[in-house]
């Protein structure tokens, strides 16, 4: 208890943050006396929320839904009749139940058990992989259920209870760093200005804390005990996701308070900073704004699987077709031909319909549903099955490729639904969230300019790329050029190359080459610069500058000092990371803020002598904040000789546009430093300051506090308007530039995505400033390239109407498509940059199409400033209006929408909050393991899908056609020339491993090789291994193969002896060796189409042709009656004619294919093949330059990512060198050489 109450205490004496923010609105004084009326009426605001009396809504009128939350496709009750209905929304599926219908009636060719068992065990299995899926789900949705928090139970005890079982009015008291269990109204928190720091990651993508502030009237009811007689009434908004917006009012003690969003806590947002807070439930469950914006799990279904559909209709239509004139030829035989077979003794009897002379179109269609059932192989039941263990096996060598696997985190890759494998060998566009996801929110200063002098000599990533790249390309061009650059045994290398070489090196960039003194790593600080360093700066001439620019860093902020005990360093929670990246390197160059009250700061600097630290007090006058719309903020202080400062800092062009005649002595050198920073992928921002004199701060003061008292719409404009009079006449001190860390790997990653073709998007719920830097960090934005802002102003919405707003809007797009389609630089790229509000007006209906067709046209997109239902209606617009398959990946319930609505939605586990995880198709731990998942796997996974599908129509075609071929030279009796087992054995045991081993194992080329040709991804969004033309070559192939097995061997057996005592071949032995000659033909067939044979595809393929000498073998001896008893034994095995056969039709199918191929690949080859080739003759080992240009050539031409960025700086740099050769008088044609 002691403990506590000096915690509590402790605690309390930290500052009231609420002092802080001058631009915050005033603490809402004003109440009213309650009448007895509803004071919130009227559609829309119809929910009434009585506090801490949650009895009253388990009844009518107030009852409102369970905190219970579920993800689940299916329910106890809806898992039979929904399952049901999605395996029969498979074409095949709904064939083959009403042929097992039909197998009913006895006029089936097979007996009902052998058709009902297949189907029955088909939806069976799927049924069962989708129930598995679902329950690992609803697992998932139970770990969040199931999480405890503090709830008053009564008479001021609190107690423990799971998230499931909380009701709106219920008192809660959430406890650091716990997630809030519901959306809550803040009554009161450990400090004692009411205020608490919310975490909103999983809701807006934003890291930096957000503060939320109680009503003063609820501030006494900060313990546990307090709360024994509270009650009161909430009236407010019935349900909806806007996240940013609450209208409410709270009845407490006979008077009337309005709510804002500043009150309200939601749910999956996180406390933090804050030892405890109490709320009172307002929305629970599915009513609460994260799961109003979540969408319900869709069922997905891949491009192949709905092609394969139309395939099924294909098929269907020509088993009609082929049973039409089954049914016809046996109408046309039973008038005119039946009376003459006597033996049928079919004259006068009227009794059986199947064979009655007099009814012939009776029998026709009669024979109509045989014939139908006949030929049932044409559409294979099997392939959906094949396909589940198929993609099941897929999706199992995704969950175990170590490649994959995260060590930090200690997770792996999971394929959650198998259903979409080879989609991702298909995906177009990505649409990616930002925080959590493409960075890890981590900002390190790595450069700064100071009164027009670069310091700062580690290089960026994207410096350091550049660097790499050229030095490549001139290592190539050694090789290429000789008679340039020179030979290697030449005592005097070329001086062009000679001179180009080393002035690239010197321009491109500079590594700091102080081996001995490297330091551990200091997070957020990765500056490297001895200048500066252990007080060095005060010999600096300049150290005036450099004391102000320091001092800047430290005071200008509104972060907050914790100190840790364990290491006696401080750290900082402060409202961006730019802002904590600022503090760490102040406290390394020597100024570690350590102190702040409501109105001093305080600083420990080691000025005038680096040995010794001062503490220094400033006094806090003002803090102007900052703004999407000032894009600046400002700190006014007053230091320990009573000098009045304005510390600002800000965008350049912002600051520079402030600056006075007197201030802007370093603006040159300081620009020049900006756009060398911003060339290396940094983010910056300029520093700037102005003295002041008393009276003349007293002045603007008065304005300010009477802007800052006014009551009523325009307060925030007028106190812009007072503080931008304030921020003139600065002068520039310098700029910062920091590093936006990343994800591992995601430029990387984003790089080859590019050179793969697929177009990335972000849509983040960040500020436009944050997604523009980030943007330029993972190369997504590059200097040079054309920015297309398509945005509205606070001022114009408050203005404007909306069909004004729209038309303003739809000008910006016209305009800027029309910028698009009249620039002639084939190297200009053009990006496009839109916020929340002007995305409201865009996604319309009237407006959506014009807004896709410019965002299409653009290199890249970014979207900031969306709310979850905003990516959700993005992804939906782009998965619809292209036409193509889309992927969004996310890590935050944000998400959630975006990925359920996108075709494949993968989720970043391993971060807080694991909703988009329990909401995706596939998860992993980091955005760059996304690059294999699709390049490898994805490429992988469409192949094996689509040739798997092809073959299996392939076989099934080549064995179904032959029946029909029997049946009409049969008469059309409805006969099969071959024995049942063998029809039934043909798709369950002697075709079915082979294909599975084709769609498990193939490999067009490894995995490294795949990454190193990203471009080879491109033969899945242009799908060429499933397009109609293959598709119908695969079945013009099938029909080939089928004629030729039929004729070739009725040719063979038709009136010649085929056994050494001079028998001919009857039924059983002519349909036994065309059975043989199909189980060759179609595996012999597999064996061509595999590129990549392992020790399981050889024992599968020629193991089932073995198989099937095996089965015959045994058939033959088991079965004691019928025409097969020791058919391979006796007759076929001594007959040369049969092996002569088996050989003659195998060869015959299978030569066509054999001719295409190689054809193919000598004269039309694609990609892999070029790539098998040199693999095969070892040439990437001999001949590494060859190798290298075919590399080069396998990347599609992309305008984003390091290689675009990095092509980008090159280009300018030799454009330099060009100028500078040109004014030293070397010839413009050596010079062109020296540089090609």
């Amino acid at each position: 208890m002691k403990i506590e109450s000096t915690r509590r205490g402790r605690i309390r004496e930290r500052i009231r943050r609420s002092h802080l923010y001058t631009f915050a609105c005033l603490r809402a004084d004003s109440a009213r006396e309650v009448d007895d009326s509803n004071p919130l009426t009227g559609p829309g605001f119809s929910r009434i929320v009585c506090c801490n009396q949650p009895q009253t809504h388990e009844r009518k009128p107030l009852k409102y839904c369970s905190n219970y939350i579920s993800t689940t496709k299916y329910n106890v009750l809806s898992f039979v009749p929904k399952a049901l209905f999605e395996q029969f929304r498979r074409v095949a599926n709904l064939y083959f139940l009403l042929a097992a219908l039909l197998s009913l009636t006895p006029v089936a060719p097979f007996s009902a058990v052998s058709m009902i068992a297949p189907l029955v065990f088909v939806v069976g299995l799927s049924m069962a992989k989708e129930a598995l899926e679902d329950w690992r789900r609803f697992v998932q949705d139970m770990k969040v259920n199931l999480r405890k928090v503090s709830v008053h139970k009564g008479e001021g005890v609190f107690g423990y209870r799971p998230w499931h079982k909380i009701r709106v009015g219920d008192i809660v008291k959430v406890e650091k760093d716990q997630f809030f269990p519901a959306d809550l109204l803040l009554l009161s928190s450990c400090y004692e200005d009411g205020i608490c720091y919310v975490e909103t990651m999983n809701l807006d993508g934003e890291t930096n804390l957000k503060v939320k502030r109680a009503l003063e009237v609820t501030l006494p009811l900060d313990d546990d005990a307090t709360f024994k007689d509270f009650s009161g009434k909430i009236y407010c908004e019935d349900p909806n996701p806007n996240l940013y917006t609450f209208v409410g009012n709270f009845e407490y003690d006979r008077q009337i308070y309005p709510l804002d969003p500043n009150q309200i806590l939601l749910r999956d947002s996180k406390l933090r900073n804050t030892a405890y807070a109490y709320g009172v439930v307002i929305f629970t469950g599915h009513d609460s704004k994260v799961m109003q914006n979540a969408t319900k799990s869709p069922s997905k279904r891949s491009r192949i699987e709905r092609k394969m559909d139309k395939i099924i209709y294909i098929l269907f239509t020509l088993l009609i077709l082929i049973s039409s004139i089954s049914s016809i030829g046996f109408a046309v035989k039973t008038k005119y031909q039946m009376t003459d077979w006597w033996y049928l003794r079919t004259t006068g009897d009227d009794h059986d319909p199947l064979y009655n002379p007099r009814k012939p179109t009776l029998s026709g269609l009669i024979h109509l549903i045989t014939a139908l059932i006949l030929y049932g192989y044409l559409i294979p039941i099997s392939l959906y099955v094949s396909i589940e263990v198929v993609k099941v096996l897929q999706a199992s060598f995704i969950n175990q490729d170590i490649n994959m696997y995260c060590e930090e985190t200690a997770n792996p890759a999971r394929a959650r639904t198998s259903n979409l494998n080879e989609e991702l060998g298909q995906v177009d566009t990505i649409l990616s969230d930002k925080t959590g996801t493409l960075t890890c929110n981590q900002m390190d200063f790595l450069k700064c300019s100071i009164a027009g002098t670069a310091y700062g000599v580690k290089s960026s990533e994207v410096e350091l790329a550049a660097a790499r790249q050229m030095a490549y390309d001139f290592e190539e061009q050694d090789g290429e050029y000789p008679d340039v650059h020179g030979q290697k045994n030449s005592q005097q290398p070329s001086m062009p190359h000679s001179r180009l070489g080393s002035e690239i090196e010197l321009e491109t960039v500079v590594t700091s080459t102080d081996g001995k003194d490297q330091k551990p790593a200091i997070k957020y600080f990765s500056f490297e610069d001895s200048r500066l360093t252990g007080g060095n700066w005060l010999n600096e001439p300049n150290h005036d500058v450099l004391l102000l620019f320091f001092r800047i860093l430290a005071i200008c902020h509104t972060a907050i000092p914790e100190l840790n005990e364990e290491t006696g360093v401080y750290t900082y929670e402060a409202e961006s990371p730019d802002e904590g990246a600022f503090l760490v390197a102040a406290r390394e160059f020597g100024f570690e803020f350590c102190k702040r009250t409501q109105s001093t700061l305080v600083v420990r600097e080691r000025y005038p002598s680096p040995d010794q630290v001062v503490e220094r007090e400033y006094k806090i006058l003002n803090l102007l904040d900052f703004t999407s719309k000032r894009k600046r903020m400002s700190v006014i202080v007053k230091d320990e000789e009573g000098q009045i400062l304005l510390l600002c800092k800000g965008a350049d062009s912002i600051i520079f546009d402030r600056l006075s005649k007197n201030g802007r002595m370093y603006e040159e050198a300081t620009t020049r430093h900006l756009n060398e920073y911003g060339e290396a992928g940094l983010r910056t921002l300029a520093l700037a300051y102005r003295k002041l004199e008393e009276a003349e701060y007293n002045a603007w003061n008065n304005e300010f506090q009477k802007a800052k008292t006014s009551i009523g719409g325009d307060r925030d404009a007028m106190l812009e308007r007072v503080s931008d009079l304030m921020e003139r006449e600065l002068v520039l001190v310098g700029a910062t530039a920091v590093e936006d860390k990343l994800q591992n790997g995601v430029p990387q990653c984003i790089d080859k995505l590019a050179q793969a073709g697929l177009k990335i998007w972000v849509l983040t719920g960040d500020k436009m400033e944050t997604a523009i830097n980030i943007g330029y960090a993972c190369s997504l934005l590059r200097q040079g390239m054309k920015r297309i802002c398509i945005s509205t102003t606070s001022d114009s919405l408050a203005q404007d109407g909306k069909e004004a707003m729209k038309e303003n809007i739809s000008n910006q797009i016209t305009n800027a498509s029309q910028m698009i389609k009249l620039e002639n630089d084939p190297h200009a790229a053009f990006a496009l940059i839109i916020d929340g509000k002007t995305l409201t007006y865009a996604l319309e209906d009237d407006m959506k199409l014009q807004f896709l067709g410019l965002a299409v046209d653009c290199a890249s997109v970014i979207c900031c400033r969306v709310s979850p239902k905003q990516k959700a209606l993005v992804t939906r617009l782009v998965k619809e209006g292209t036409g193509k398959t889309t992927l969004a990946i996310g890590d935050g319930a944000n998400d959630v929408g975006m990925i359920q609505e996108a075709d494949i939605g993968v989720g970043i586990s391993g971060v807080e909050g694991m909703q988009a995880v329990m909401a995706s198709d596939f998860s992993i731990a980091q955005f760059r393991f996304l690059e294999r998942l699709l390049v490898v796997h994805g490429h992988w996974c469409y192949k094996r899908i689509a040739q798997m599908i092809c073959y299996f129509f392939y076989k099934n075609i080549a064995f179904g056609l032959t029946l029909f071929y029997f049946e009409a030279y049969a008469g059309f009796s409805g006969q099969s020339i071959y024995d049942d087992f063998y029809m039934l054995s043909f798709n369950v045991i002697l075709t079915s491993l082979p294909v599975i081993s084709l769609g498990v194992f193939e490999q067009d080329v490894s995995s490294e090789v795949c990454l190193q040709f990203p471009a080879l991804y491109q033969q899945g969004p242009r799908n060429l291994f499933f397009d109609w033309p293959r598709i119908f070559g695969w079945m013009g192939n099938a029909l080939y193969s089928s004629l030729v097995t039929f004729f070739l061997n009725l040719i063979i057996f038709y009136d010649q002896a085929f056994r050494s005592g001079g028998q001919t071949a009857d039924m059983t032995a002519v349909g036994t060796t065309m059975f043989t000659c199909i189980i060759w033909a179609v595996n012999c067939q597999i064996a061509l189409t595999m590129s990549h044979f392992t020790w399981i595809q050889h024992l599968l393929v020629w193991g089932s042709i073995a198989m099937w000498y095996l089965f015959i073998l045994l058939y033959g001896m088991i079965i004691s009656s019928g025409n097969a008893y020791k058919i391979f034994v006796e007759a076929l095995g001594p007959a040369p004619v049969y092996w002569i056969a088996t050989f003659l039709v195998t060869i015959t199918c299978n030569l066509p294919y054999l001719a295409h191929i190689s054809f193919q690949r000598s004269f039309h080859p694609m990609d892999h093949h070029i790539i098998q080739e040199i693999k095969y003759y070892r040439k990437d080992v001999e001949d590494t330059h060859m190798w290298t240009r075919e590399r080069s050539k396998a990347r599609q031409k992309t305008k984003i990512g390091f290689t675009a960025r990095v092509e980008a700086k090159i280009r300018q740099l030799k454009g330099k060198l060009q100028k500078k050769h040109s004014s030293l008088g070397v010839p413009p044609n050596a010079t062109a050489t020296a540089i090609s």
